[in-house]
């Protein structure tokens, strides 16, 4: 069977967040391999601790789709700070065709079109992606779970980070479905009786006040924060909120753009263009609004180069959905180029959580091979990029766990769902499937 059909599966998606259907990177053709291991949210060190744990299926992952794509070349991506787990994939390293890409502590040096350019020094176009330069990305965590799919093992566990103001953080696998309460009782409670919970990160990451929300299979994990923390109340602002604030006190400074990652590294995001639009509400907002249109919203400008605290991410993303509404895509008419001076505006990781006031929070998380072992979980159809899969048990079906319990349509993209723990059925709908083990 085709490396791609196993992937099918499994269910296999990015782990790195986006949750793109792996399979279908599988059937590509291209010259590079590329494994995101840059991790670059505060307080998150869930790739670390997988290198350092699981270098051997991580590597066996990433040359089993070199193989699958008939690339004749992989890079590995990690930074340079993370000795332990460099130590752990160099020395395992057995195939000639890949090599290190070493990268320094900044953010966003996860993003893929940072990752791609530091290792094969070409630029995707507008609207790109890593194939169309010949590449394909997957994080770490993926290729630990292709090399499961060769296997056959399905993804029935996602590897979680649990940080921040936890009495034990730690890192480890949890059965996708598990509630975030059941997570924080497994680290050991919170070290506050009042806190918020940021999932899979603080900057690209949502915030939430809801324990009973559960483990998927992009989850990076979480982060608590007291709930009068700044990050909270900021987050917690209502849109319209946002736009007044910004309305009336942005005063066309550029530090949002002069510190964008995308604009440095040559595409036409302008975040202070973008705020222009909230106060041309009846017209020129179509002019203003092109310039989010190939923003990655990374939360660099918000939550660092903005001396006035301002939302200018935040209007990026609505600017976004304003252009799809209005069904237009921002071609920019000038060719892709590096800022001269990109290299100079790197933002410090460490820089960044002083900035946010969370370098306080910043501890060790180091993997246990013990897991949480929930009685019910809730298992979400939508995973992944593409459509949801359809359930294929009923109320008070007993599955084990791995029995596929969701299926995608053929010639659909989207991913198959398989059952984390052993139990029986007794919840199904459109949106998710309940299974309890008592």
């Amino acid at each position: 069977m085709p490396l791609a059909d196993k992937i099918l599966d499994a269910g296999v998606v990015g782990a790195g967040g986006a949750g793109f259907p792996t399979h279908v990177k599988a059937k590509s053709n291209v010259e590079f391999v590329l494994a995101n291991g840059a991790e670059c949210e505060p307080l998150l060190h869930k790739d670390v601790e997988i290198m350092k744990n699981f270098p051997d299926e991580i590597l066996h992952g990433m040359e089993l789709m070199m193989e699958s794509t008939n690339a004749h070349k992989g890079y590995f991506g990690i930074k340079s700070k993370n000795a332990e787990a460099i130590d752990a994939i160099e020395a395992r390293i057995s195939n000639g065709n890949i090599e290190m890409c070493f990268l320094g502590d900044f953010y966003p040096s996860g993003d893929e079109y940072e990752l791609v350019y530091a290792a094969t020094k070409r630029l995707m176009p507008s609207h790109g992606i890593p194939l169309d330069v010949g590449c394909v990305v997957n994080n770490v965590e993926t290729f630990y779970n292709i090399s499961n799919a060769e296997k056959g093992v399905p993804v029935t566990e996602k590897f979680v980070c649990v940080a921040g103001l936890v009495k034990n953080p730690r890192t480890f696998f949890a059965p996708v479905g598990t509630s975030f309460s059941d997570l924080i009782k497994f680290a050991g409670g919170t070290a506050v009786s009042e806190y918020a919970i940021f999932i899979s990160g603080l900057l690209m990451g949502k915030l939430t006040f809801d324990d009973s929300e559960c483990v998927t299979k992009t989850t990076a994990g979480i982060i608590i924060l007291p709930k009068d923390h700044y990050l909270v109340s900021r987050m917690n602002r209502e849109p319209k909120e946002m736009n007044r604030i910004g309305k009336s006190a942005c005063d066309q400074c550029t530090y949002c753009t002069e510190f964008c990652p995308r604009y440095l590294l040559g595409y036409d995001v302008q975040p202070h263009k973008v705020m222009r639009s909230l106060v041309f509400s009846k017209s020129g907002k179509e002019l203003w609004n092109q310039y989010a249109d190939l923003c990655c919203a990374c939360g660099l400008c918000s939550l660092y180069a903005c001396p006035e605290d301002l939302y200018p991410r935040e209007a990026c993303v609505q600017s976004k959905g304003e252009l799809k509404e209005m069904g237009i895509k921002y071609e920019q008419p000038k060719p892709v180029k590096i800022h001269p001076i990109k290299e100079g505006r790197r933002v410090p990781l460490k820089q960044l959580m002083k900035r946010m006031d969370v370098l306080k929070y910043d501890s060790s998380t180091p993997f246990t091979k013990d897991q949480p072992n929930p009685t019910q979980v809730k298992i979400l159809l939508k995973q992944h990029a593409g459509v949801s899969a359809k359930a294929i048990v009923e109320i008070g079906s007993a599955v084990k766990k791995g029995e596929l319990i969701g299926r995608i349509e053929e010639g659909s993209l989207g991913s198959n769902i398989h059952a984390s723990i052993d139990g029986k059925v007794t919840h199904v709908s459109e949106e998710f499937i309940r299974i309890s083990s008592n």
